[in-house]
């Protein structure tokens, strides 16, 4: 059996906003609500969701860059959140991310070696001969030149900057990478280029991602897995081919539904899902989807489902898991 890599154990993130009156109370933002993952070496995970859904809260959770408000997560076996910040500082080595921006995670007053390297210079007291050699290895491996360490990021372009963070990503040998929409930010003609070296760079380096994204085709291309999360909770999970396929949920199905396909006009009678739009918000009890979906039924008001198997490698959080969107 693989190790188990990443352990969340009913994570939540609530934040505080400021009181709208003086004498109110401030208003809570849960981010991300009781989620908890298993994930294991070598087996790719993708979180999907819509905009403010928590997917970029608990990458920041998973990467110490935040402290859970309960719960816990373990990498390697290791609570981070117990971790002095010298103890949190060295076991970075085996857990890096790549942001999403690539003009904006990169310093443009700074070398290519300069940035590369970094990591190395906060974990190890490795010389400068060394840290230049590390760096031309993973700057070749990403598919760049070693006569490249000398640049600055304005001379590359952005498909190059990402290769570049994902090159300063692989400098310490992670186990883990967190990668947080690595390839939205990038045209479409290059975005295919980024995921193939990931892919390829998974297998060389024995990396494995854990891959915050938007895009199912990039999940569908990348993933072994994938949960759904919607309002901070896990939906729905599985295989890409599993959820895509015979996706369970209503919200997932709404995701899918919403993908455009060429030449989908021309296809007679295929069927539309539709989505009801509203403001309300859904009371605590309440399965969080409900005020938006279109087979929502009494309980769906009053309890909330909680993630239960319905088949192998196949959960989902739905009381009516049987129920089919209706045409239009």
């Amino acid at each position: 059996m693989s190790e188990t890599l990443l352990r969340l154990d009913q994570v939540t993130r609530t934040y505080t906003l400021p009181r709208e009156r003086l004498w109110a109370a401030a208003p809570l933002v849960h981010a991300v609500q009781g989620i908890s993952l298993h994930m294991n070496s070598g087996r790719n995970l993708g979180i999907v969701g819509e905009s403010g859904s928590g997917k970029s809260t608990l990458a920041r959770l998973v990467m110490a860059l935040e402290a859970p408000t309960s719960g816990s997560v373990h990498i390697l076996g290791q609570a981070l959140q117990q971790l002095s910040p010298f103890e949190l500082r060295h076991a970075r080595r085996n857990f890096q991310m790549v942001f999403q921006d690539p003009y904006g995670s990169l310093d443009p007053r700074q070398t290519v070696q300069r940035i590369i390297t970094e990591p190395l210079m906060a974990l190890e007291g490795a010389d400068d001969l060394d840290r230049r050699h590390k760096a031309a290895e993973v700057l070749r491996a990403v598919g760049l030149r070693s006569n490249d360490l000398g640049k600055y990021p304005h001379e590359f372009s952005g498909g190059q900057r990402q290769r570049i963070a994902i090159a300063r990503a692989l400098i310490t040998r992670p186990r883990l990478i967190v990668a947080d929409e690595p390839v939205s930010a990038l045209d479409v003609s290059v975005r295919a280029q980024v995921l193939n070296l990931m892919q390829d760079l998974s297998k060389e380096f024995g990396v494995t991602y854990l891959l915050i994204t938007h895009d199912l085709a990039v999940v569908d291309h990348l993933c072994d897995e994938v949960a759904v999360i919607y309002q901070g909770r896990i939906v729905e999970q599985g295989s890409p081919l599993m959820l895509f396929k015979a996706a369970a949920h209503p919200y997932t199905q709404a995701l899918l539904a919403a993908v455009p396909r060429v030449g989908a006009e021309l296809q007679p009678g295929r069927r539309k899902h539709s989505v009801r739009v509203t403001t309300k918000a859904s009371p605590a009890a309440a399965c969080p989807y409900a005020a938006r979906c279109p087979q929502a039924q009494a309980r769906c008001e009053t309890q909330r489902p909680e993630l239960r198997t319905i088949g192998a490698d196949h959960w989902v959080a739905c009381h009516f898991v049987a129920g089919q969107l209706p045409d239009d």
